[in-house]
């Protein structure tokens, strides 16, 4: 396993090398609001239509999962910003994967190529994980602390993520919090759609209106607990699936609701950390039908491969 992740280590550093240097050709964007560009499908469009999908709906941010150099290159002289400002090293690692000690060696092996290049300050390295690492009791969001198991992995992390000024990227899911617990969760606080507050924080003494701040401020209250109270938090996942699930959650009404709402919402931060816009990539461009797990996880697609929209949304 060590030898196979350096080797990959190795090949990932090539790729990024090429990227770093055309992420410079990349220009900027002050959008809040961004998507994943995953690559999980045998029926895709090619890179170059992907981009221009993009382009065509105003979508101004893209993410991407590795250096793909043909993404990258048809990014070239575009107007989309690339979150290999943010480098992912590692996605919701658990402290049973094999490869989980290996996350923090990886981290410093990206940032000294990132430094190397003079990139320091553009570039921010960063692993992706979720509200799994989160204890059972961390409700309401102000009592928000880490499990235990994930403390040897996360404790260098959060210290590296704070040297370094890089942001934690957390992919957010209120879908899963939802139907993991339909009997104490609400639809209409996943959905945004809810009248006022549904969450009274005692702790804290705020009101939650909606369940996807009610998770950021919980893993905010948890860093603060892991001397991570500086950080940032960049949301590199979040979405709704329109199919695959039971029909009365998952389905093309609640996804379009579910977007849309996140789209204007993460303008104006949480309770926590009220106006500051919360920097959020959608999950996903296109359903993947190669995508391992549940039926849903091939339906988080905003669009269909062959480019025809799920539902309607604007990015404007």
């Amino acid at each position: 396993m060590a030898k196979c992740l350096a080797s990959s280590l190795s090949m990932f550093s090539s790729s990024l090398l090429l990227g770093l240097f055309i992420m410079t050709t990349i220009e900027k964007t002050e959008a809040q609001i961004g998507v994943c560009y995953g690559m999980l499908g045998d029926n895709l469009p090619s890179k170059q239509e992907v981009i221009n999908h993009f382009n065509q709906n105003n979508i101004q941010r893209m993410r991407i999962y590795d250096p793909n150099p043909e993404a990258l290159e048809a990014l070239r002289g575009t107007d989309i910003e690339l979150m290999l400002d943010f480098i992912a090293v590692g996605n919701e690692v658990k402290p049973s994967d094999p490869f989980a000690q290996f996350l923090f060696p990886a981290m410093i092996k990206i940032q000294n190529a990132v430094n190397a290049q003079g990139l320091a300050s553009q570039v921010k390295v960063s692993t992706g994980t979720f509200s799994a690492l989160l204890n059972d009791d961390s409700f309401p969001p102000s009592n928000g602390s880490i499990r235990q198991e994930y403390k040897p992995i996360l404790d260098p992390v959060i210290k590296f993520l704070v040297s370094n000024k890089s942001p934690l990227l957390l992919n957010l899911y209120p879908y899963f919090a939802y139907i993991g617990n339909r009997r104490d969760v609400r639809l209409d606080s996943a959905l945004f759609t809810a009248p006022s507050v549904v969450i009274q924080d005692q702790g804290s003494r705020l009101g939650y209106q909606n369940l996807f701040d009610a998770m950021l401020d919980t893993v905010y209250s948890a860093l603060e607990k892991a001397n991570g109270g500086r950080l940032e938090i960049v949301v590199s996942e979040s979405g709704w699936p329109s199919a695959g699930g039971a029909g009365d959650v998952t389905n093309v009404h609640n996804a379009r609701t579910y977007i849309s709402n996140l789209i204007q919402h993460v303008k104006g931060g949480t309770p926590k950390r009220p106006g500051r816009p919360i920097e959020t990539y959608i999950f996903a461009m296109f359903d993947e039908n190669n995508k391992l797990g549940d039926e849903t996880e091939r339906h988080f697609g905003l669009f269909s491969p062959n480019k025809q929209p799920n539902y309607p949304i604007n990015f404007n």
